[in-house]
Formats: structure tokens, sequence, C-alpha cells
């Protein structure tokens, strides 16, 4: 009995240990989320702020000199031209980059030797480098040719530079996930050309990868600043330009009208991307697709 007792009374702490454990992880969970949300709201806060400062009469007054589209409307008027040049950029540079992205990844993901490496690292070069290095390269290159370096064109050269990464990067990841090569090899066997086998088997296994270098593309073409800031003429004006144009103006309600309109116009994209669960890099489509391959391979007979 004794012995029975001893062990009883040495098991207590122990279980009072137990007890307390889950406190302790109730208060660990809460500083996290506590953390998490000071974090969003250092974020979130300023972005608020500036859509309200676009949104009311005065902005030193705040909301009690009331509520007003005004702005908005000023920004649409004088810089219309600017958001539709922006979309008319980002539409060419997504065709570009689609037509050369896509495929350039299917080869980089199927090939294994060093050679496609080093293709691969100086593809990534332009991110490395700042906007305007890059900007600089292409004006000192092909800054003597004057039409060329007047027109919308040679902006879209830049934005395809800059975006090309995120799209080979996109299409590489999905197409390596993915066992392309024996699938190519099975309709090779049954008769199927090159083409048929891209368009049938390659282009639907990488339409993940397409679909999240898509969005980036286009996020990163209608928000690119300092690059286009360096190539562009007073007739090639595209929207973050014209906002850097709008703050340099020092009326804060237009600058901040002109975000508002920026805010609209990304969001979209960017609610895209998590929708689809996508990512710049593709990654995350990457882990969804072998996902559905094993459950797809686990299910059939």
């Amino acid at each position: 009995m004794n012995s029975i007792t001893a062990a009883s009374q040495a098991a207590l702490p122990r279980r009072r240990v137990r007890l307390a454990m889950p406190d302790a992880r109730a208060w660990l969970a809460a500083g996290q989320w506590f953390v998490t949300l000071l974090l969003c709201a250092f974020l979130i806060v300023p972005v608020a702020m500036s859509i309200l400062a676009g949104l009311t009469v005065n902005y030193f007054k705040g909301i009690s000199s009331g509520l007003t589209l005004r702005w908005l409307g000023e920004v649409w008027t004088q810089y219309h031209g600017s958001v539709f040049l922006s979309l008319e950029v980002a539409a060419a540079t997504l065709v570009i980059t689609l037509l050369t992205g896509v495929p350039a990844g299917y080869v980089l993901a199927r090939s294994k030797t060093r050679l496609s490496r080093v293709i691969e690292e100086f593809l990534v070069l332009p991110i490395a480098l700042p906007g305007l290095a890059s900007a600089l390269a292409l004006l000192v290159v092909y800054g003597g040719f004057t039409m060329f370096r007047m027109s919308v064109a040679f902006i879209v050269v830049g934005h395809v530079v800059f975006t090309l990464p995120f799209m080979v990067r996109a299409v590489a990841a999905v197409c390596a996930s993915s066992d392309l090569r024996t699938l190519e090899e099975g309709a090779a066997s049954l008769g199927a050309s090159f083409v048929q086998r891209f368009m049938t088997i390659v282009l639907p296994n990488a339409r993940p990868g397409i679909v999240a270098g898509a969005l980036a593309v286009l996020t990163l073409s209608i928000g690119e600043f300092n690059l286009t800031w360096m190539l562009h003429t007073p007739d090639t004006k595209t929207l973050p330009v014209g906002l850097a144009d709008t703050y340099a103006s020092l009326r804060i309600e237009i600058g901040s009208a002109y975000t508002i309109l920026f805010f609209i116009m990304t969001m979209p994209l960017l609610v895209a991307m998590q929708w689809l669960g996508v990512d710049a890099t593709g990654q995350r489509t990457a882990r969804k697709h072998r996902g559905a391959a094993s459950t797809t391979s686990t299910t059939t007979p």
C-alpha cells in the first residue's frame, strides 16, 4: 500500500504539469495571433488611410469635411490615357511572355544539363538587378533608334525583360513536377507528332504554371515603376508614372485617389492568384498538381 501511495504521489506533479501545458500553449497561440494581427494592422492601416484620403473633401480636416468622388473624377479625367496605356502594355507583355516563356520553361524543365541551369540563371538575372540598371542597359543598346525609343514598344520590351523570368520559372516548376517525359514517350509510341504532344500533353499539364505566370506578369507589368520611369516619354506615361506625378503635385487627395484607381486595377489579379491557389513561382500549384496526380494514380484501376 505504501508503495502504491508513493507512486501515486509521485505522479501528481506530472499531472499538474500536464494540466498546465494547455494554458501555456494557449498563451503562446494568443501571442502569435497578437503579433500577426499587429503586423497586418501595420500594413493595412496606411493603405486604408490613403484610400480614405482620396475620398475626403479635405484631407487635413478629415472625414468631418465630408466624403466625395471628386478627386477620383479628376484623376480619371487627367490620367485615363495612362490607365489604358498600362493595360495595353500589360496585355502585349503577357502575349510575348506566353509565346516565349512557356516553351522556354518546358525546355528547361526537360533538360538536365549544366548549360540549361546556366541559361536559367541568366534569365533570372533581370530580377536581381535594379529596374533602373536594366532600363539603363536598354537605353545604351537601343536608345539610338529614335522611332523605337519613342514608341510604346520600348516599354513593352523592358517589361518583357523584367517579367519573363516569372513565366519561365512558373512553367518550369510545374513541368518538372510532372512526368512529362514518360507521357510524351507513350504518346510518341502511338504516333503522335511533337506538335500534337505539346498541345495535348504539355500545355494541359503546364496549365497551373501558365496561369500563375500570367497573373504574375500582369500584376508586375501594371505596377512596374522604376524601369518604366526611365524608359517612358511624355507620350508613353503609364499608370505608376502618373501616380508619381500626382504625388509630385503636392495635392495628397489627388494622389490618394490615384492610389484607389491603382488598387482597383491590381486587387482583382491578386485575389485571383489567391483564389486559384497559385503563386509567382508555380510551387504551390506544383504541389497541388502532384497531389492530384497521386490521387488519380491511386483511384485508376
